[in-house]
């Protein structure tokens, strides 16, 4: 991915003193990120550019860096490569630092919003020294001595999406009273405990009977992938959050199970293969050590969701089941799991695939939303005609087999889809997506409509 060649104009260099020293092995959570970035050589880093209201200076802006750093310890963590095994990194807290806030000077005739959004993309693809560098990269744009953008990204193993958003409150209040939570390094000796220890058994059993009984291949056969090999497309459509909330509303079911039923039910349709095994990726903050902590806890569950000759109703009451079901065996040792994979595929497929992902990262996935239109068939036809899609990336650096991503805005939901051509074309990506969009907005016109997966 080619980087924006812009270079700050000043380097401010702020102190922090937070509460917290150690090292230990990394959580459960670190380790299913750090492989992810690993396989898709990328640090994944996570995060934005926000235009300032006027009159902020770069000193305040240094002063919001300074409470981040000092409040929240994984992001003074970085991890240690021991000799004997690099590939299984460690980390170290520190209680105290400095970091670097970088300054961009936009020069007259500029505009600021580019300037910073060639800095959000510098941070964003830039190689991370997670061994030398604090895992945050915070800068701020500044224009007739008033800064104008504050741009920051952290590496995806300092935290997920729901910590991220968690952290945009307590900055915002400017919290001060203790942190939330169960930290990394007390989470890594918990999960090291006979009692952590004796949770993953349980859950590994759970995934070991699953992985023995669902069908070992989940996309068709590797073919000749195209060049570059990994792309990533996005379906912009108004018509699903009126669609999905219709069906939501009408079985009384989360929105994000009717998105994963009409995922489950589209992917089944284009491959022929179902049950459909679907891995989503769960917040974990609904446990009692883990709500409102700032840190890398997400972890993908994994459901097989039998969608074949059944009404779209009653698919979406499966998927809300499956997905209770991964929600509760998603916070496992990831490093075991892999072993378990290799072992179940020794026995049944060396191809065996669980590698189909779902990513709801919608703030709100209530049961219905009350402001949103009626889904009349003439509200329904017009929005579904103004949906777009079109592809974004195309890359060589790897990617997962298959991974959906859902986002919303006001009055829209856009899927964002990341393949692997090798295992499903271009043309049935951008058809499973499009065919989603179908699926929803009938089912929200004729209740029980038929998923078109034959039994």
């Amino acid at each position: 991915m080619q980087q924006d060649a812009v270079a700050a104009t000043e380097r401010v260099p702020v102190a922090f003193h937070g509460e917290g020293t150690g090292t230990g092995v990394l959580s459960w959570g670190q380790r299913e990120i750090w492989l992810a970035m690993v396989h898709q050589r990328d640090h994944l880093a996570i995060g934005g550019r926000k235009a300032l209201p006027p009159g902020t200076t770069v000193a305040q802006i240094a002063d919001e860096l300074c409470y981040l750093m000092t409040r929240y310890p994984s992001m003074r963590t970085l991890l240690r490569f021991p000799a004997d095994a690099p590939e299984r990194p460690t980390q170290e807290l520190f209680d105290s630092g400095v970091i670097g806030l970088e300054v961009f000077d936009v020069a007259e005739g500029e505009d600021a919003e580019a300037v910073a959004a060639a800095v959000e993309r510098r941070y964003k693809y830039e190689p991370y020294d997670l061994a030398g560098t604090w895992p945050v990269r915070m800068g701020v744009t500044r224009q007739h001595g008033e800064a104008t953008h504050m741009i920051i990204l952290l590496a995806h193993i300092v935290s997920d999406a729901g910590g991220g958003s968690l952290m945009l409150r307590e900055v915002e209040t400017r919290e001060t009273g203790p942190v939330p939570g169960m930290q990394q390094l007390e989470q890594a000796r918990w999960q090291s405990s006979p009692d952590g220890l004796r949770h993953n058994a349980r859950t590994l059993r759970y995934w070991a009977d699953l992985l023995r009984r669902i069908p070992t291949r989940q996309l068709p056969e590797p073919h000749e992938p195209h060049e570059p090999r990994h792309w990533a497309g996005e379906l912009h459509s108004p018509a699903l959050p009126i669609a999905v909330n219709a069906v939501a509303r009408r079985t009384g079911a989360d929105s994000s199970a009717v998105l994963m039923a009409l995922f489950a039910a589209s992917l089944a349709r284009i491959t022929g293969i179902n049950p459909v095994v679907i891995r989503p990726v769960v917040h974990n903050r609904f446990r009692a050590q883990l709500v409102g902590v700032m840190c890398m806890v997400a972890q993908a569950g994994c459901c097989a969701l039998d969608v074949a000759g059944v009404g779209f109703d009653q698919a979406v009451g499966r998927a809300e089941r499956a997905t209770m079901s991964a929600s509760k065996y998603a916070y496992f040792d990831p490093w075991a799991l892999n072993d378990l994979i290799a072992e179940v595929a020794a026995e049944r497929d060396p191809e065996l695939d669980v590698a189909t992902f779902f990513n709801d990262r919608r703030m709100g996935k209530g049961t219905h939303d009350a402001a949103l239109p009626e889904a009349s068939p003439e509200t329904l036809a017009r929005t579904a005609a103004e949906a777009r899609f079109g592809w974004t990336d195309k890359q060589d650096a790897p990617i997962e087999r298959l991974f959906l991503h859902v986002d919303d805005g006001p009055g829209w939901i856009q899927l964002r889809v990341c393949v692997d051509t090798a295992f499903l074309r271009p043309e049935d990506a951008e058809r499973l997506v499009w065919s989603m969009q179908e699926l929803a907005v009938a089912a929200a016109l004729t209740p029980d409509t038929p998923t078109g997966v034959p039994r």
